[in-house]
């Protein structure tokens, strides 16, 4: 088929740093294999204002349209409404206009487009669920099931989510788990199309070949860092899931025998929380850097790591999570240690020996992991590296959509 029109739908924006980093790679990727992409997106007022030129120009130098509308959240409820009416309105406009042949919809609320899209205008579906949605705002304590409101909500996204899969051309599940728990479902159909993409990396730019010792050396001096310090970092934001008390004690656990250890916090998140919390545990001001980094910087920023730490709350909805930070840390070629029950992290780790995976954080196994960090620096960079190239390749990802995309026009 001649005309590969694609709508692609999100309730994130692409001035937001998600679109830049899990969106428009993707995109453009597709775009550049010939796919004609038009973006429908929400967008936040403060990032939209600082940062639509550089996106207006990226997707443009792309060969991308963009339809940005504006996000609006209060009221709750009652403000999504308003955005869903306003996507479907926007979006069959441009299905209409641009004979539009395939509408990719990322995460929940515009499914609920895509699918109305489907049924009216015969339209191909594909449901990119990025995790599952309702059970995370409710784990993340968003959503509070006692309010009756919210537990209305909960149960229609659970119920439209069953929808989604039964009736969508093709779902993406970012993690073989997730995957395996869709297919055992019994409400689920057997037949089923969904392929797995995880949340892929730029490789070329976490790359530990591109950062010089010079360039480590003045990073080290930034932070009052000498070559003696062993620098443990975590990068990106905290929020709702990162389990910073627990990434604390296994630092505490650390220091107790390698005082030279330092913890250097890559993130946007406010400062004094941390500061706080490492305070509670006895952990000195002086031992902890934080620094809020632009993504430019980052891979200057990362060669210093012995390695890289991220504790995730496990629970139910992370069994479709794909840490975006694990390909990026990984494609610097930086050990790891992280914790079990989380999407495909054990997996992973099992297959690619990229660090210390943690079963539990008793403060008697967290002694015990501190005692294995010495072992990290025997690790090979570069497999690490390579396992990164295998599991989170950017271009492996936008091929596996060019595969979901190619199949669906093929059957028009």
């Amino acid at each position: 088929m001649d005309n590969k029109t694609v709508l692609y739908i999100s309730y994130d924006g692409m001035t937001d740093n998600l679109g830049q980093s899990q969106v428009i790679p993707y995109l453009a990727g597709l775009a550049k294999l010939g796919f004609e992409i038009t973006i429908l997106s929400f967008e936040k007022k403060q990032n939209f204002i600082e940062n639509k030129e550089k996106i207006t120009k990226l997707l443009s130098d792309n060969s991308i349209a963009w339809n940005p509308l504006p996000y609006t959240s209060k009221p709750p409820v009652l403000s999504t409404l308003w955005d869903i009416w306003n996507m479907h309105k926007t979006a069959k406009k441009l299905c209409i206009e641009k004979n539009i042949q395939i509408v990719h919809c990322r995460s929940y609320i515009s499914a609920i487009v895509g699918l109305k899209l489907k049924t009216k205008l015969g339209t191909k579906f594909v449901f990119d669920m990025r995790g599952f949605w309702a059970d995370e705002r409710v784990e993340g304590n968003i959503w509070n099931l006692k309010n009756p409101i919210f537990k209305t909500v909960y149960n229609y996204f659970k119920r439209q989510e069953i929808k989604f899969l039964n009736m969508s051309d093709y779902s993406i599940s970012l993690t073989e788990a997730g995957k395996n728990y869709i297919m055992s479902r019994k409400e689920i159909r057997s037949d089923i199309k969904i392929e797995v993409i995880p949340c892929c990396a730029d490789l070329n730019h976490f790359n530990y070949h591109t950062v010089n010792e010079d360039i480590k050396e003045k990073t080290r001096l930034h932070f009052g860092f000498d070559l003696g310090n062993d620098i443990y970092t975590y990068l990106g934001s905290i929020g709702t899931w990162y389990l910073l008390n627990e990434m604390l004690d296994l630092y505490s656990e650390i220091h107790k025998t390698n005082t030279k250890a330092r913890f250097l916090f890559l993130t946007a998140d406010n400062a004094s929380e941390i500061f706080e919390k490492a305070e509670a545990k006895d952990i000195s001001k002086e031992y902890i850097r934080i620094h809020k980094a632009q993504r430019a910087e980052l891979p200057a920023l990362l060669s210093i790591s012995k390695a890289s730490v991220f504790f995730i709350k496990p629970s139910f909805s992370k069994t479709a999570s794909s840490p975006t930070k694990m390909g990026e840390l990984m494609g610097m070629g930086i050990p790891l240690i992280c914790n079990s029950n989380v999407g495909d992290v054990s997996l992973i780790m099992e297959d690619t020996k990229a660090g210390i995976i943690v079963h539990d954080f008793s403060k008697s196994n967290l002694q015990n992991i501190s005692l294995k960090c010495k072992d990290l620096e025997a690790l090979s960079k570069e497999d690490i590296r390579n396992g990164a190239i295998k599991w989170y390749s950017l271009d492996e990802g936008v091929l596996k959509y060019k595969n979901v995309y190619d199949s669906l026009m093929k059957s028009m």
